[in-house]
């Protein structure tokens, strides 16, 4: 349109030289040349031949040649034909024409006041492209525009403003009708499209009626807008679609004024229905209906000091599967709710489609919640412009009362079956204080994303994304896909575990989908990963967080379980942590489960194992520091791949083991024997006559406490002096006698390093002399022993004395003949 304007623009010059305007004693037609509405400009005369007039009017009948005085007269003025068309005496139907054809240079105005009988009804009809509706203070692209109005009880009222290139086809009003079409100077039109036919009354203000070809969405105002629509009168818009679309009408804005009498509403009649339905203008407007019907606005008597009858409402129609119905059992989703939506394809919008869960109830985004039963169609015949996603969210806040224990995480059948592809689906797990979370998967297990060996998510169906979170972080753990190795995820707080299905994946795959969840003792690491690989093929991991790396404090660890009969060789993806700590140290601390191997510590500033093989199940611990601001942020990637045990390998593990326990046998004989030795040759309970019991009679000036008057000690102590009571209960039969033995067992689910006592990364750190929280200087290996249920260290007790404190037995009058005190 604007290569069109400006072809005409230079074919069509601007009115500099003289012209003639002529009409004819029977054209019943008024020319008027008056000033635009642009006034800043130097002043420009009309001359004819004098340059003094700023207005000229030709009325039938008359000649009249004219110029201008600048050389831009566009710029200044602007045309206006009217022209009375009489159609009360019958000369009705005609088109109409432009008259006169040779006018030009200036903006123009065609206005054809159509007068008929007070029972006639006036039909205004459209060719092709038809009309579309704009606002009163919009302009038409290519500035061509239409307004229609009519009479009503000698007042005007404007139907409307319209463009070309539309739907609306036919305008009927009752009795006087007005169409003016407005022309830019730079632009001709030889026939505007305007067909007028006289037909009986009509009992309302206007009908407007609108025929779609194809799929379409147009707005429509209310006659008069957005001033009121006329006291107790009525407007009708009539619909007539396609075969196989429906429409939805939604109302985008109204105003509702206060009735005297009557009231304000809007009725629907469909023509497959034999009843009108009657709505108000603030109920929810009816969507999916099928086939043409008509659109009734009704205004009531208002009460004029008041706000008057207003309306601006659009209409959608689209292709429909006619009355499919497709069910969505929630009934058993408590917590969860679901939205039904349109995607985006690259930049741009997806076409408009309806989703209705009841007859009136539509919405271009639906969203619905768990515990009901839905019965779901869909106002569009391609419903790939639509997804599904979900969201449930589990809470516990007290362990009594929802003891969440392997617990599986399902997903609705119906969305198996659902014609729309589910996007996403959620969960939130938010566990009690002090309580942590599992995840656990049976039988498919879980693969981690990474770079070396990424995720084929539409081969697979769907991936996993899993976060860990507080009330002030997020934790991201990464993307999981299912056949992978990985068994469990423990998580210290709130989980969300979001599943997501590609474009072009089989939504049948979602039933392989096998996560299980329970609430489990508190962990003070940030995750422990349980990797059980089913085959030898390698395993691929790498820490959390991996996009901006492992936050500061945090420590992760991983449980690698070694296939039947296979070794294990495990690989970092670099030679050094490449980081600065400011504050501790970061760890990487390696220890075999069953404790029969050496442990390996390697710190920030140490160069990594190159490659270390291990012949059973085995712990990595990963623990950071405080970083520089300037530092890189930890990420590592682990490899681990596992080569059978070969034979000659196996007989010396056998061998070992052999000698060790015949080594443990010979042991425990010797500590036998050597016990029951001493039970035969001591005896029991003696006391040692030389120590001398009895206390001075005079004390000394300096106290002489228990540590240096020996007043306690024995000469022997037997066993079965100290486990004397024992005897009692073994019924005369000798006591049964043990020693020591180093524990040779798995070491259970505990990771090597136990929870460090760093600050928590939702705490806020309390950096004193150079210290956090007092132990942060402290090695974290030994920070990480302190107080653990695996590794207990008692406190050391002060063994020094208190000075000139006596602690020997107080004294006691006896007899030299008489018995010793018992102590």
């Amino acid at each position: 349109m604007l290569l069109l304007g400006c072809i005409l623009a230079l074919s069509l010059s601007p009115l500099t030289e003289s012209a003639t305007i002529s009409l004819q004693s029977t054209d019943n037609i008024t020319i008027h040349i008056k000033p635009g509405l642009n006034k800043v400009l130097p002043p420009c005369y009309i001359c004819t031949p004098q340059c003094k007039e700023s207005r000229l009017e030709v009325s039938r009948g008359k000649k009249v040649d004219y110029t201008f005085s600048c050389p831009n007269p566009e710029m200044h003025f602007i045309m206006e034909i009217n022209r009375t068309i009489d159609c009360s005496s019958g000369i009705c139907p005609m088109n109409i024409s432009l008259q006169p054809t040779n006018l030009n240079g200036l903006n123009r105005t065609f206005i054809w006041d159509i007068l008929t009988s007070k029972n006639d009804g006036l039909v205004l009809g459209f060719s092709t492209p038809w009309l579309r509706q704009i606002h009163p203070s919009s302009l038409c692209s290519d500035l061509v525009s239409f307004k229609i109005g009519t009479y009503v009880r000698e007042s005007s009222y404007g139907i409307g403003t319209f463009c070309r290139n539309g739907t609306i086809t036919r305008i009927k009003v009752q009795g006087r009708g007005v169409v003016a079409l407005t022309i830019p100077w730079n632009v001709n039109i030889n026939n505007p499209g305007i067909s007028i036919t006289n037909r009986s009354t009509i009992r309302s203000l206007s009908i407007v009626e609108s025929t779609f070809r194809q799929e379409s969405f147009i707005n429509l105002l209310s006659a008069n807008y957005p001033d009121p629509f006329p006291n107790s009168e009525q407007m009708i818009w009539k619909f007539n679609l396609p075969d196989k679309h429906a429409a939805t009408v939604q109302f985008l804005n109204f105003t509702s004024p206060t009735c005297v009498k009557n009231e304000n509403n809007v009725i629907y009649h469909p023509n497959y229905q034999p009843k009108p339905t009657l709505l108000k203008l603030a109920d929810k407007q009816p969507a999916n209906i099928l086939g043409n019907f008509n659109l009734t606005l009704q205004n009531c008597d208002v009460n004029k000091q008041m706000i008057g009858l207003s309306l601006n409402f659009s209409i959608t129609v689209q292709k429909t599967q006619g009355n499919i119905i497709y069910p969505l059992d929630l009934t058993n989703e408590k917590g969860l709710v679901v939205r039904i939506s349109k995607r985006f394809f690259g930049r741009t919008f997806t076409p408009v489609c309806v989703i209705c869960k009841a007859a009136t109830d539509c919405e271009p985004e639906l969203v619905i919640e768990g515990g009901k039963y839905y019965r779901i169609s869909f106002l569009c015949e391609n419903l790939n412009s639509l997804v599904v996603t979900a969201e449930k969210q589990i809470e516990c806040w007290d362990v009594s009362t929802c003891n969440i224990s392997n617990m599986p995480l399902t997903i609705p059948q119906s969305f198996s079956d659902f014609p729309v592809r589910l996007q996403s689906y959620t969960w939130k797990l938010i566990a009690p204080e002090h309580i942590s979370t599992e995840i656990v998967s049976k039988s498919m297990f879980l693969q981690q994303n990474v770079s070396d060996k990424p995720c084929n998510a539409t081969a697979l169906g769907f991936t996993y994304d899993i976060f860990s979170s507080t009330n002030t972080d997020e934790f991201t753990l990464g993307t999981f896909c299912p056949n992978g190795s990985i068994e469990k995820i423990q998580m210290r707080d709130n989980v969300t575990i979001i599943l997501n299905t590609p474009s072009n994946g089989n939504s049948k795959k979602l039933l392989t989908h096998d996560l299980n969840v329970s609430f489990v003792s508190f962990i003070e690491e940030e995750c422990i990963f349980t990797v059980s690989p089913k085959t030898s093929d390698a395993i691929y991991l790498q820490t959390p967080h991996w996009e901006f790396g492992l936050p500061d404090y945090v420590s992760v660890s991983w449980k690698i379980n070694l296939p039947t009969k296979r070794s294990g060789r495990l690989k970092f993806g670099k030679d050094k942590m490449d980081i600065s700590c400011e504050m501790s140290h970061a760890n990487i601390y390696i220890k075999p489960q069953k404790g029969s191997g050496p442990d390996i510590v390697r710190r920030e500033d140490e160069q990594l194992p190159g490659s270390l093989d291990m012949y059973s199940g085995f712990w990595v611990n990963i623990t950071n520091c405080k970083t520089l601001k300037a530092s890189k942020k930890l990420k590592l990637q682990l490899y681990i791949t596992f080569d059978e045990i070969s034979q000659v390998l196996k007989i010396i593990l056998i061998a070992v083991s052999s000698a060790v326990g015949v080594v443990l046998a010979v042991i425990v004989t010797i500590c036998c024997l050597k016990k029951k030795k001493k039970q035969i040759k001591s005896p029991v309970g003696i006391y040692n006559s030389r120590v001398n019991t009895e206390a001075p009679r005079r004390q000394a000036i300096f106290k002489k406490g228990r540590k240096t008057n020996e007043s306690h000690i024995y000469a022997v102590i037997d066993d079965n002096m100290v486990y004397g009571h024992l005897l009692q209960e073994t019924n005369g039969t000798d006591p049964e006698v043990d020693v020591y033995r180093p524990f040779e067992g798995p070491m259970g689910d505990a990771p090597p390093v136990p929870p460090l006592n760093f600050p928590n990364r939702s705490t806020k750190q309390d950096v004193t002399d150079g210290s956090v929280n007092g132990d942060i200087n402290d090695d974290p290996l030994a920070l990480s022993m302190k107080d653990n249920e695996i590794y207990i260290f008692s406190k050391s007790i002060s063994r020094q004395p208190v000075e000139n404190e006596d602690t020997s037995l107080s004294y006691m009058d006896d007899s030299r003949s008489g018995t010793i005190p018992s102590l």
